[in-house]
């Protein structure tokens, strides 16, 4: 069984920090994290963005935050609200983030799809604008 807005409340909580440490919080969500999770992301590992792959298990998301995080640094993330029903909430947002690679920032919207099974999240995916953070990762 799953509770929204228990559920609700855990990510309000996680994403106020992800903000807050521009992307230093990653064990926060880490613990949140049912150990067989899946993580997508709408970029789906192409290059160069091969971190956004799919990820299976809490070692492969922990990847996923570790090519995140070499990669770009945080600007800012913010939620605009979080939509809960039965097991699953839906963060929608913007966020902005630079390559540091280049040095060229990708903003754009962002929805975050998240299922729960009993207070851990057991499924992720990601919508952004991959065109964007595309553009911004190339040289």
């Amino acid at each position: 069984m799953s509770d929204p807005t228990v559920n609700k409340a855990i990510l309000e909580n996680v994403y106020r920090h992800w903000n807050e440490t521009l992307g230093g919080s990653v064990d926060e969500i880490m613990d949140i994290c049912a150990d067989e999770i899946r993580w997508g992301s709408l970029a789906q590992g192409v290059s160069p963005l091969p971190f956004t792959a799919e990820a299976v298990g809490k070692s492969e998301v922990r990847k996923y935050f570790h090519g995140l995080l070499a990669a770009w640094s945080m600007v800012y993330y913010k939620v605009h609200y979080f939509v809960a029903e039965t097991d699953r909430v839906v963060m929608v947002g913007s966020t902005k983030w630079t390559n540091k690679e280049t040095g060229k920032a990708c903003e754009t919207a962002k929805i975050d799809i998240w299922r729960f099974r009993d207070g851990r999240a057991i499924e992720f995916f990601e919508h952004y604008d991959t065109a964007q953070m595309l553009d911004a990762a190339k040289p």
